[in-house]
């Protein structure tokens, strides 16, 4: 039976399709635009090592992890560099990596975090060892040396804060409601307010539901 076409109408529900130990993803949600490519796991995460071939090798160093939260969406073709990609040392005269010295030139640039419900613009580029927040925006094309605060919106090359999504009062707000951990009763319950910008539905919405299911 042939496999079905792919449509950019279709979206690569992560928690289905990874299958390497080192991208973490937390719930159900999270997505990838594949159908431009391969696939989130061969064509998005760039690992130089730790990927599906060298995965079961035995590591020279820590090959670095890709936390993944809920509700996270990842447009086409964007590009995640991860583990084994820093053997270029900037500070010595040959940017060579030559095998002899590799393990002194491997620099470890930690594991990368892309925050619950952030949004990666198609083909932009998150560098190793960055952590995009809760809510926040990615724009297409940018590439994101550094981190990205909680519903901060980035673009450019480097990428720079542009703007926030809300008024510091509702971004403290959302940030101390702790959506993304709710249990999914309670994220189904209030899908609706969810969706919206009142904030003051919300937050009463918020306060009927913990008064009834306490």
């Amino acid at each position: 039976m042939a496999e079905p076409k792919k449509h950019w109408s279709k979206m690569e529900l992560l928690s289905d399709s990874v299958t390497n130990p080192n991208i973490i993803i937390k719930g159900k949600l999270s997505y990838y635009s594949d159908c431009w490519d391969n696939g989130f796991e061969h064509s998005v995460v760039r690992y130089l090592h730790g990927d599906e071939i060298s995965r079961t090798w035995e590591p020279r160093w820590e090959i670095d992890r890709l936390y993944i939260g809920n509700c996270v969406c990842i447009g086409a073709e964007a590009v995640i560099l991860m583990g084994g990609n820093h053997t270029h040392r900037a500070d010595w005269f040959c940017l060579y990596p030559f095998m002899d010295f590799i393990e002194e030139a491997y620099q470890g640039k930690g594991d990368t975090h892309l925050g619950d419900g952030c949004w990666i613009g198609m083909r932009a580029m998150i560098m190793p060892g960055v952590k995009i927040g809760e809510g926040a925006v990615v724009a297409a094309n940018s590439v994101v040396t550094k981190d990205v605060p909680p519903y901060g919106v980035v673009g450019g090359s480097p990428a720079t804060l542009l703007k926030y999504r809300f008024d510091p009062e509702t971004l403290e707000a959302l940030i101390s409601f702790k959506i993304y951990e709710w249990p999914e009763s309670k994220f189904d319950a209030l899908k609706r307010h969810l969706c919206s910008s009142d904030l003051s539905a919300l937050e009463y919405a918020i306060k009927a539901y913990d008064s009834e299911n306490r």
